[in-house]
């Protein structure tokens, strides 16, 4: 096959119908639009304006609730922390704490903390020093032989 014999399927591409360009196109003079009327000009912005009726937007209930000054957390898995030990990029031996995280590259940012998570497999021993944790998590590392300690959120 060369680049020459490459084609699209039959009917996959359309031309576009060219509106306003004269009577014989069939889409001249209004170019479809009608005749007079606000839909007929241009600059229209009508989406969701129901005629003064009131908008299926503002009638159907809300929902839910955000809040506004809620916590966002740096999430890491322990199969992570595992990867990275295997790459000799952290040292299982000593302290592994928030800064030892965001310098190593694990985490980007600390935000308003990190949270460890239970997900991969761990197979060293670890010293974590951690905003939050899973109770799955501290179970893992716990079994491992090593401590998961959490600060308390205030």
């Amino acid at each position: 096959m060369k680049l020459n014999e490459l084609h699209d399927n039959p009917g996959a591409n359309r031309t576009k119908k060219r509106v306003g360009r004269g009577p014989g196109s069939g889409k001249g003079k209004t170019a479809g639009r009608g005749i007079k009327g606000q839909k007929s000009r241009s600059g229209v912005s009508l989406n969701g304006y129901e005629g003064g009726q009131m908008p299926l937007y503002m009638r159907l209930p809300k929902r839910g609730f955000n809040k506004p000054n809620r916590k966002k957390f740096a999430v890491i898995n322990l199969g992570i922390l595992q990867k990275f030990i295997d790459a000799k990029k952290l040292d299982p031996t000593i302290e592994i704490n928030e800064e030892v995280l965001a310098t190593t590259g694990i985490v980007r940012r600390k935000l308003d903390g990190v949270r460890v998570l239970a997900k991969g497999t761990l197979s060293s021993k670890l010293n974590l020093v951690v905003t939050g944790a899973s109770k799955s998590a501290i179970e893992v590392v716990e079994k491992m032989g090593g401590v998961l300690k959490t600060a308390s959120l205030d």
